[in-house]
């Protein structure tokens, strides 16, 4: 397919005029804004983010999911493994299927699309045939942004994502691997969620989005996760019997924990204030990134176009 070039372009770049660097310097600049993923085409921003289990996502990410959403862009969440294990007192097929419709409900609280694929709940490994269904994953979303866990972690099956996500990050755009899928033209931008193990090295926050106008969507996500939030992880910390019975109360006692409710880290202030100026200090909730080595790797003027939520430079 041929690219046009845009006029605006054009009486610069073949002006008899303009001396050579500065077209050189404008062709430069125009194909680089010709090849930004998502939002610079006056596209929608695609973002696919991937989790272990069927709530990982919506606590690394629901805010941001719920910010582009709401902006039109483009959001899927996938769980690797069907979350069969998670629970105190349930299993196997009787509790995936209640965490994949729970998933689902998750997704359409905030209205992005949610998968959960059908691997078993602490047995996953970082094999070949789920790296190609990741592979597929990505491709088939054409994604500008792919989210996951860095690969250390408490979890096996975190690390393992962590993994596999790192694993297809060039793979994408191999054309004579998975080849029922086509690949990507460009690499997306990969990045990690949040988190606070410090070995090998801890989580370095490049991107610091404000979620506090949409704290309220994400804490309606979590709360369609009923297993998970108010059964299984109070349950795993001793904490089962603290969990209000009324449907609101127990809503209410979600956002004030530690889960749902992230707070401004110190060493996060920086990336912050980067972005938000002196509205930082007004900030209170917060999702935190790091952008990966391993795939495209964004200029500022691409961030912005990529999250476009932060105020005008």
């Amino acid at each position: 397919m041929k690219m046009r070039m845009p006029n605006s372009f054009a009486p610069i770049l073949f002006s008899k005029s303009a001396r050579r660097p500065q077209r050189f310097a404008c062709l430069l600049a125009a194909l680089s804004f010709l090849a930004l993923p998502g939002r610079a085409q006056n596209q929608p921003v695609r973002v696919i983010a991937f989790g272990a289990h069927p709530d990982d996502c919506d606590l690394g990410a629901g805010g941001l999911a719920a910010k582009y959403a709401a902006h039109g862009d483009k959001v899927k969440f996938v769980s690797i493994t069907n979350g069969d294990a998670g629970h105190q007192s349930m299993g196997g097929e009787a509790l995936a299927k209640r965490r994949r419709a729970e998933a689902i409900e998750a997704g359409r609280r905030i209205g992005i699309e949610y998968e959960v694929l059908d691997n078993h709940d602490g047995k996953l490994l970082p094999t070949l045939e789920v790296r190609e269904k990741v592979i597929r994953e990505i491709r088939q979303w054409k994604a500008d942004i792919v989210i996951a866990p860095r690969p250390n972690d408490y979890h096996p099956d975190h690390r393992y994502t962590g993994v596999l996500v790192q694993d297809a990050s060039y793979m994408v755009i191999v054309s004579d691997l998975v080849t029922d899928t086509p690949p990507l033209k460009r690499n997306p931008v990969f990045i990690y969620y949040s988190d606070r193990f410090t070995r090998p090295q801890p989580f370095r926050a490049d991107i610091v989005v404000s979620i506090d106008d949409v704290f309220e969507k994400k804490v309606n996500m979590l709360d369609a996760h009923v297993s998970q939030f108010y059964e299984w992880l109070p349950w795993t910390e001793g904490q089962f019997e603290q969990v209000p019975k009324d449907p609101a109360e127990r809503k209410k006692w979600l956002a004030t924990g530690p889960l749902a409710s992230r707070k401004l880290q110190p060493e996060w202030r920086e990336a912050l204030q980067k972005r938000y100026g002196a509205q930082a200090d007004r900030v209170e909730h917060v999702e935190a990134f790091e952008i990966t080595e391993y795939g495209h790797q964004p200029t500022e003027d691409e961030i912005r176009k990529l999250f476009p939520f932060f105020p005008n430079r």
